[in-house]
């Protein structure tokens, strides 16, 4: 039963592509049991990234942004930009990265610093880095790096306390690998309890208009409630694709694509860009939201498209022990590895608990 935008009950766990899910697990238990890589280079492997040692000289000669690859644990990933632009002398904006990273892990990722003209200073800069987190690589580059410019991220996880029987685990990882899952944006995205939802429908619309101005703080929040609003209209359109058991296949009125593949509305201006029954359908799931999907009637948003189907490669897996599994796989820019595994798992981040007990 979908909960509508009415109630003060947001939906945040969707329907799973197997009906129900193989068994229970916790993620993050510890830092280490979440490793990112970020590749961004072609040279580097999808996976496991290569690294740029700027010992070994291999550097981009013209470009003015030192690019810095530095390996963080326990540290988000706007904290870790906000310390490199005091330690480089630039400002907090002139510092780019191509996606948040989550804290509770370690990762390895990707840095931009706005430095023209310095590059004699780049040893210097990277060695006072170094004292912070360990530096994998540096490099020159033409243009400051910005959300999306990666190729993608691998992942090596740990899920500890794993329940299900291993047979069919292993069959939905298999299932996994060949198919895909639903790709769902997570709950963080929509705040506590949908949280951001509920700050959406308090605004006005036409505020994202505007130019941020000395308001940009203000703005970029709006953009923030919009965006759940926006992602949250998705998952309640993939969820009745994945109950009708149709969301790894293209439907009729699937808008044109190059890879010609299935599909979910990014809601804007005039609502979706599908047409016949894919349409309909889009627009049944947002008019039973309808305070939701009034807010993009007074806006600019341009109607996107975003896959429904996330896939995965280059899965693998190991049980260590009866309830310790390990996993690797790489996942392009917008999949989300907890979306991916919570197909197949009841998940407990333990990184939530970890929190409590450290503020308590």
């Amino acid at each position: 039963m979908t909960l509508t935008g009415e109630s003060a009950n947001w939906r945040l766990d969707w329907p799973v592509s197997a009906g129900k899910r193989a068994g229970r697990a916790q993620l993050k238990s510890r830092n280490e049991d979440f490793r990112v890589s970020e590749c961004l280079w072609p040279e580097e492997e999808e996976g496991e990234a290569a690294d740029f040692p700027v010992a070994s000289g291999k550097q981009d000669s013209g470009g003015e942004h030192l690019c810095v690859r530095l390996e963080k644990n326990g540290d988000n990933t706007e904290f870790v930009a906000r310390e490199l632009a005091a330690l480089a002398g630039c400002r907090a904006f002139e510092v780019g990265f191509c996606g948040l990273k989550d804290r509770h892990a370690v990762t390895r990722q990707w840095f931009s610093l706005y430095r023209p003209g310095q590059e004699q200073d780049d040893p210097a800069l990277l060695r006072a880095i170094g004292e912070r987190w360990p530096v994998l690589a540096g490099r020159r580059h033409a243009r400051k790096l910005r959300r999306g410019d990666h190729r993608g991220n691998g992942f090596e996880l740990v899920l500890r306390s794993v329940t299900g029987e291993r047979e069919i685990v292993d069959q939905a990882l298999a299932s996994l690998a060949r198919c895909g899952a639903p790709n769902y944006f997570g709950p963080q995205r929509f705040g506590m309890g949908g949280g951001n939802l509920d700050k959406a429908l308090a605004l006005d619309p036409t505020r994202l208009n505007r130019k941020r101005g000395r308001g940009g703080r203000s703005a970029s929040k709006n953009v923030l409630y919009f965006s759940a609003a926006r992602s949250w209209l998705f998952n309640e359109v993939l969820a009745e694709r994945v109950l009708a058991d149709n969301w790894a296949e293209p439907m009729d009125g699937e808008p044109a694509t190059v890879e010609a593949a299935p599909s979910g509305p990014l809601w804007g201006d005039g609502g979706t860009t599908a047409t016949g029954p894919q349409e309909v359908l889009e627009r049944r799931v947002v008019d039973a939201n309808p305070r939701l999907g009034a807010l993009f009637s007074s806006t600019r948003m341009k109607p996107e498209r975003r896959p429904l189907v996330a896939r995965p490669e280059q899965v693998r897996w190991q049980w260590l022990d009866d309830q310790t599994l390990a996993l690797q796989f790489f996942l392009q820019p917008g999949q989300y590895a907890t979306t991916i595994l919570a197909d197949i798992f009841e998940l407990e981040d333990m990184s939530l608990s970890r929190n409590n007990k450290q503020s308590g």
